[in-house]
């Protein structure tokens, strides 16, 4: 057989490799030996010529080489069948998740060992969204391991169009394999009823990183006035009238689409008391402001503001120029609860905003909890990158 291409590091760079963080980027590889082509098995070593990993080549991404396989084993059928194998026991008999109605992650991507592929579950169908070259290129093989999980009807194939551009996979539509569903999705989640829209849902149809999230942040809705900001289809306000009690919610969304499933979800849940409406966010906080109402209670749940490392700094400051507004629609003694679903923006980094926030606002703030992404959205020792969700829970004087 003959000998794969081989990718040396440069000095003093491969000691995070050695510790299995799956990305090597270009910047940290001192030549390629070979001539490894798109997609293709290559061996990654040290500068002093100790092997470290199997991985898959992509020239055209600052992620040069994607790490799989440390032992020396190659990256072949078998290889792929166990991993993905593995993340299926995570959920099916560590977190018992599953039965009809179900929606959970199964497979996370890096934290996951299959870095560049995300597969969300929701009741019989699977949505795949692949953001690595190599393994879109082995999407067949893939595929047909997910096939076999059971009272699966079809599996929908979508692309992240940000990154397929960056990793040079060819455009391409949604494709489904297996029998398409005839209408949105019901899923069950904390004992309320939500629809999802397999193609046409932002992600890969909802948003299941925040589920245990949702549930802790209604202990705190008792008697309160809710708003939830960014509420797209009204999981958190949702939430907060069935388990917490709340007296009233008021969802906020940029999305008519969203705000119209929202509706929807209240009246499929016989929650008569949540309110939705579709309005730019920071329009709507300088309306609600400069009137007499005030909420006991304000979920901050934004989409990504960072998408790369040169736009973490403005990302900070939309961070805090949203919740300075939100704090001035919250009474007194109020609840904030705050994300960032941005995974350059460190959990250090997020808690020093809500400092500043305190400064800037003159109020006191007490962090009461922080928490992150639901467990089957596992962070992985090996690549904290993995660590994107924050969600501080916080009493403010």
């Amino acid at each position: 057989m003959a000998s794969l291409p081989r990718v040396i590091v440069k000095p003093r760079r491969a000691r995070p490799f050695f510790a299995r963080h799956p990305w090597l980027f270009v910047t940290s590889i001192a030549r390629v030996e070979g001539e490894p082509k798109p997609g293709s098995e290559v061996e990654v070593f040290s500068h002093e010529g100790q092997f470290i990993a199997r991985g898959l080549f992509n020239p055209n991404s600052a992620i040069r080489v994607r790490l799989y396989r440390w032992d020396g084993g190659a990256l072949d059928d078998e290889f792929w069948a166990k991993t993905v194998a593995a993340a299926v026991r995570l959920r099916r008999e560590i977190l018992h998740l599953g039965g009809p109605g179900a929606g959970y992650r199964l497979i996370a991507s890096e934290s996951d060992g299959l870095s560049g592929l995300t597969v969300d579950r929701y009741d019989r169908w699977l949505v795949v969204q692949f953001t690595s070259l190599a393994l879109f290129e082995r999407r067949e093989l893939l595929l047909g391991l997910l096939a076999q999980e059971p009272d699966i009807e079809g599996i929908l194939s979508r692309p992240d169009r940000t990154t397929a551009e960056q990793e040079g996979i060819r455009p391409h539509e949604d494709v489904f394999h297996g029998t398409p569903p005839a209408a949105p999705v019901e899923i069950s989640e904390n004992g309320l009823t939500f629809w999802v829209d397999l193609k046409g849902g932002q992600k890969t149809g909802f948003y299941l990183d925040q589920r245990e999230n949702r549930r802790a942040v209604a202990q705190y809705c008792q008697g309160k006035r809710v708003l939830d900001l960014f509420t797209y289809t009204g999981a958190f306000a949702l939430n907060a009238l069935k388990h917490g009690g709340a007296e009233s919610v008021l969802g906020i969304d940029s999305s008519s689409t969203a705000i119209e499933v929202a509706r929807h979800h209240a009246v499929l849940n016989q929650l008569g008391k949540a309110r939705f409406e579709s309005a730019d966010v920071f329009d709507a906080l300088e309306t609600i402001r400069s009137g007499s109402d005030r909420f006991g209670v304000v979920i901050c749940d934004p989409p990504k503001f960072a998408r790369h490392p040169r736009g973490v700094e403005d990302a900070l400051k939309g961070y805090l120029r949203l919740n300075r507004a939100a704090l001035d629609v919250l009474e007194p003694d109020g609840i904030l609860v705050t994300c960032s679903c941005s995974g350059l923006v460190e959990r250090g980094l997020f808690a020093d905003l809500i400092g500043q926030l305190a400064e800037l606002s003159g109020r006191s703030i007490q962090i009461l909890e922080q928490r992150g992404q639901a467990p089957d959205h596992p962070v992985s020792a090996s690549c904290l990158e993995t660590e994107y969700l924050k969600c501080f829970v916080c009493r403010v004087s």
